[in-house]
């Protein structure tokens, strides 16, 4: 079932998500709208399989699993790196090409070996970010950065697939750039910003007199 809702300022919510690398990045988004966060982590909330065919799905599953679990309102998020000339890979199941002991290391030189000789270096990286409530209600919301696929991979500020993508008009990739410049424009903030304009507290009336 789906539905906006806007949560009101001092809420709690679940931030669904044991990655810590999007804890941090969701978080930094999150708290300048005075709402009260705690991690799936904190709680002890298991992390459900993804078995959904797409980004969407997935966010949503996530999010309603720790709204009834923990019965609060719950922000989770699906994303990914997709690469053109590996038709849209790895997508859904970037965290999977890291394998199970995470090592995005070896996801990254699978993503060049599965690439090499290909000329295409077009890559984007897509988030959805849903917010779904005890009852079953949830809201769905997509951001997409375009960009290019660097090779060998740069910078260490960032996590996942982010020194291998470099996004249009920049010069730096994700892992080179300070967090503050990556969140000003990232996939998570594109579609923080249109989760926040439709569910989240007027940020006025949480800024600094």
């Amino acid at each position: 079932m789906t539905g906006l809702r806007r949560l009101a300022a001092g809420a709690r919510l679940v931030l669904a998500t044991h990655n810590r690398g999007k804890l941090r990045e969701i978080a930094a988004l999150v708290e300048p709208f005075g709402i009260g966060i705690v991690s799936a982590g904190e709680l002890g909330l298991p992390e459900p399989e993804e078995t959904e065919a797409d980004f969407a799905g997935n966010a949503r599953l996530k999010a309603t699993a720790s709204a009834q679990a923990a019965q609060l309102p719950a922000l989770a998020d699906d994303s990914g790196f997709c690469v053109a000339a590996l038709n849209g890979a790895p997508g859904v199941f970037s965290a999977r090409w890291a394998g199970p002991d995470k090592d995005f290391e070896v996801a990254m030189r699978r993503v060049h070996e599965q690439r090499a000789g290909v000329a295409d270096e077009r890559a984007w990286f897509v988030c959805v970010l849903s917010l779904a409530w005890p009852d079953g209600v949830s809201a769905s919301f997509m951001g997409r950065v375009d960009g290019t696929v660097a090779w060998p991979p740069r910078g260490t500020l960032g996590f996942g697939y982010d020194p291998m993508f470099i996004p249009l008009g920049a010069a730096q990739t994700y892992g080179e750039m300070a967090p503050a410049e990556k969140h000003a424009d990232s996939h998570r903030a594109r579609a923080m910003a249109q989760l926040a304009a439709s569910c989240l507290p007027d940020l006025e009336q949480h800024r600094p007199d």
